[in-house]
């Protein structure tokens, strides 16, 4: 008899065949890994039910249609320290208080934009529904969502959405709607606040290379003047100017093809850019996210980072997996948000045939490791402002994320791919499990046996454990699944196997 440990690194690898995946974890959902074991991922509660909190966050919810999904979303708290969550449609703009009081901010005059993935090529309509004589491409062509990037000026809220492209104030009184600020630029792409107090707008006036800027503290002065520091400049790039953000000491300008960081000098030229990375570009405009040492976002078929240097490529061991499933057509809909607490950038998307988002990759940025899962949400934000982070469903439903164990009913489990227990033609029976569970009763193991990589598979459990727990199979490979208990905060390490030579029969 000999003991066979079932030592499986953490992380998902998930390239090409199952045997591709060889002692590593291939399939998982709703779980991460902590010094070396397993363990669910935080659950979730909503906000009309959670009061576990200081606040009762989203008591009152935004009711909207299918076509009023979040398409952005931003936390921040005034200087009287009342924290708010702004949350921008495709044809509205929201701002929802501590108090759980959702307003409608939308400003006189807003544009509404795309929903996605709707084909205004030819035939894409029903008889007079567009415009007589337009032309349209023949081979169909699907539009983008419409996206908001919303930002701070000191503690007013500011925006800007794609399909509208003008920017937007609103300066905290519930009474009155967000309006267009004096003197701003039009035909924007999007806007980000920069450290120094200059707003940037993106793609400004209709130039998809062209960055302009305000005055330092003064956003409704920006022409050029030597008395001023407002400013403007066209980005050496052949791509799209697409998104911004704030890293440490310096603004990430994100285009369709590479990135830049805007740094400060001062006056005459006032901001200094440097490209930063070549082929790297965003591929949706929510897609990125920041936070203390850079940024990560998603390209067309990769994941990037900026560290400070230089945008490089992330190792993905779930790439394959994750640009293969995608929908291509409902990209823009991709959001990614930072989970700093434990060290992890969550990216959701949506698979293959689904419109909205209905599945995550999240990168493990201390440990480097990848998971991935099931789950649909449209926009959020990161614990800071609020106690928990703050995930949005494509019916706005809020949630407070990382709190408590509850996963909506669903059981969290993982799976490995196949692990060799016998060599050459010989085959190894299989009496019992050693289990390494911290709680007993909280998982449960089912095994999967081949006797070659294209042999049918025999499922074998699940087995509830016990210390040891009793099984029979044989097999030259196997695959171990984990079940765990919805509600229940197990960990799962390093599982052993009673086995000893035998037979095929």
């Amino acid at each position: 008899m000999a003991l066979i440990e079932l030592k499986i690194p953490a992380g998902v690898i998930r390239h090409g065949t199952d045997l591709d995946s060889s002692g590593r974890w291939r399939d998982t959902n709703l779980v991460r890994w902590r010094n070396g074991s397993a363990r669910p991922v935080g659950g979730w509660e909503d906000f009309a039910t959670s009061n576990g909190s200081a606040v009762q966050f989203f008591a009152t919810q935004v009711s909207v249609a299918g076509d009023n999904i979040s398409r952005g979303c931003h936390s921040w708290r005034t200087l009287a320290n009342t924290a708010y969550l702004g949350i921008g449609t495709a044809k509205k703009l929201y701002v929802v208080a501590t108090s759980g009081t959702a307003t409608d901010i939308t400003p006189a005059g807003f544009v509404s934009g795309s929903l996605g993935g709707e084909n205004v090529g030819f035939g894409g309509k029903n008889y007079g529904e567009h415009t007589y004589g337009t032309e349209r491409p023949s081979d169909g062509q699907l539009t983008a969502a419409s996206t908001w990037s919303l930002d701070n000026w000191g503690e007013y809220l500011v925006g800007c959405a794609d399909g509208d492209g003008k920017l937007y104030e609103w300066q905290l009184n519930t009474s009155n709607a967000a309006a267009q600020v004096t003197n701003a630029p039009t035909n924007n792409t999007s806007i980000v606040v920069t450290a120094e107090r200059f707003i940037f707008a993106l793609g400004a006036q209709g130039n998809s290379r062209k960055i302009k800027w305000c005055d330092k503290e003064d956003n409704t002065s920006w022409t050029a003047a030597a008395t001023n520091e407002a400013g403007d400049i066209e980005l050496p790039t052949n791509g799209d100017i697409i998104s911004g953000v704030r890293v440490r000491g310096r603004t990430l300008i994100f285009t369709t093809v590479d990135a830049f960081v805007a740094v400060y000098s001062g006056p005459p030229t006032v901001y200094g850019f440097q490209r930063v990375g070549v082929g790297c570009g965003l591929a949706a405009p929510l897609g990125y996210a920041s936070i203390d040492i850079g940024a990560f976002w998603i390209g067309s078929n990769g994941f990037f980072m900026y560290d400070g240097q230089a945008a490089t490529e992330i190792t993905c061991d779930v790439a394959d997996y994750v640009f293969g499933d995608i929908n291509r057509a409902e990209f823009s809909k991709v959001f990614a948000v930072a989970n700093q607490k434990h060290g992890e950038i969550w990216w959701f998307y949506p698979s293959s045939g689904a419109t909205e988002n209905d599945r995550y990759v999240a990168f493990d940025y201390k440990e480097k490791h990848w998971i991935i899962g099931t789950l649909g949400r449209a926009a959020g934000v990161d614990a800071g402002i609020f106690d928990y982070p703050v995930w949005l469903d494509s019916t706005n439903k809020g949630y407070y994320h990382e709190k408590g164990n509850t996963h909506g009913g669903t059981d969290p489990h993982l799976e490995s791919g196949p692990i060799y227990i016998g060599t050459g033609n010989q085959v190894m029976r299989v009496n019992a499990v050693v289990p390494d569970e911290e709680t007993a009763n909280q998982v449960t193991l089912t095994f999967k046996t081949r006797l070659y990589p294209n042999a049918s598979e025999t499922s074998h459990g699940p087995y509830t454990l016990a210390n040891p727990t009793s099984v029979r199979f044989t097999g030259r490979q196997v695959r171990m699944r984990v079940n765990g208990t919805d509600a229940a905060d197990w960990k799962v390490g390093t599982m052993r196997l009673d086995a000893s030579t035998g037979g095929q029969r």
